[in-house]
């Protein structure tokens, strides 16, 4: 294609300057003013996508002043703009289907599927959360040995072997023997041993 082509020399485009003396140039609608409205200015909420036309003036005015919220209350407000994350659109909660009251929630009636190797039934049970075991420090377990206690043993567990070890050492359950005090003293510091690191109330 050769650049210096009779083609080219023929083409004539009109300057920018007499296509716009050519476009008709709306009134400004601030009332009384009868010069050129070529600003833009939007009409406000309910109005999207259509605008006044002010002069330079007038839309400084109006943009001074312009409240997109005028009109609202605080919690309007306040909705507005927590809908406007979503675009304004319906969202729904994660699990649509997750209330176990309906009949078609998650968890709720199977009856309409067919399940005959139950993995539905065993992959929930894969998904319950395991109790953590705790982990039993040197001198937690020594104490719990002291108290005859495994390292499963619960609160209520240790709690009721407390009980019942004071009951047979100390010298008013036992008659007043007082041969077995050590015994007594070693069971009473395990068992605050215990309840300082948590493991009974």
């Amino acid at each position: 294609m050769k650049l210096n082509s009779s083609l080219f020399d023929s083409i004539r485009v009109k300057p920018d300057k007499d296509r716009q003396a050519n476009k008709s140039t709306p009134q400004c609608e601030w009332e009384g003013c009868v010069r050129p409205g070529v600003h833009k200015a939007p009409k406000g909420r309910d109005h999207e996508g259509q605008y006044f036309h002010f002069c330079v003036d007038h839309v400084k005015a109006y943009n001074k002043n312009y409240n997109y919220f005028n009109g609202m209350d605080d919690d309007a407000v306040r909705s507005y703009q927590k809908d406007s994350a979503t675009g304004h659109r319906p969202t729904w909660k994660m699990g649509v289907n997750s209330d176990p009251t309906s009949p078609s929630g998650r968890d709720g009636n199977r009856s309409s599927v067919d399940d005959p190797h139950e993995f539905i039934e065993s992959a929930q049970k894969a998904q319950k959360p395991q109790k953590p075991r705790r982990k039993v420090l040197a001198l937690e377990r020594r104490s719990l040995d002291t108290l005859n206690l495994g390292e499963t043993a619960t609160s209520e567990q240790i709690k009721s072997r407390y009980k019942e070890l004071v009951k047979i050492h100390h010298p008013d359950a036992n008659g007043g023997d007082r041969s077995s005090e050590d015994r007594l003293r070693e069971v009473i510091q395990a068992y605050n041993t215990l309840k300082k690191a948590g493991l009974c109330d």
